[in-house]
């Protein structure tokens, strides 16, 4: 029922030399708006994630946000000791954010200061006592 891609800039990306021509046939442009057309059609939905959203860099088990990672850091293992793919890890996180958006309307763009204390991402109830 939904679909969820991440939004990026293509002209950033054509700067790669080793990838500029690959990325340029592409046509993301018009990828983009023909998921946008036919999900349409057929009463779907589509949920473009910000850029700034830390997908790959977000543990998708306990919500540890890495410091630095390199693009040649192709797997790496967090403090909670699961060891993650960086493009498997980044699709769990795109799609647990666009079931965020899905259920609560919440935005997927990082947030500085949490509201509440708590992230869109991960609802949990908070309990206090009177």
């Amino acid at each position: 029922q939904t679909i969820v891609i991440e939004d990026l800039t293509v002209r950033n990306m054509v700067k790669n030399r080793k990838l500029a021509r690959a990325i340029s046939d592409a046509a993301w442009a018009q990828f983009r708006s023909l998921l946008e057309y036919k999900a349409a059609w057929y009463g779907r939905e589509v949920i473009a994630v910000d850029r700034f959203f830390p997908s790959s860099k977000l543990c998708s088990v306990c919500g540890t946000l890495a410091d630095k990672m390199p693009l040649h850091v192709r797997t790496w293992t967090c403090e909670c000791g699961t060891t993650h793919d960086r493009d498997v890890n980044a699709a769990r996180n795109l799609l647990a954010a666009g079931r965020a958006v899905s259920a609560c309307g919440a935005g997927v763009r990082p947030q500085r200061r949490t509201p509440g204390g708590q992230s869109a991402t991960k609802q949990e109830v908070s309990r206090r006592e009177p």
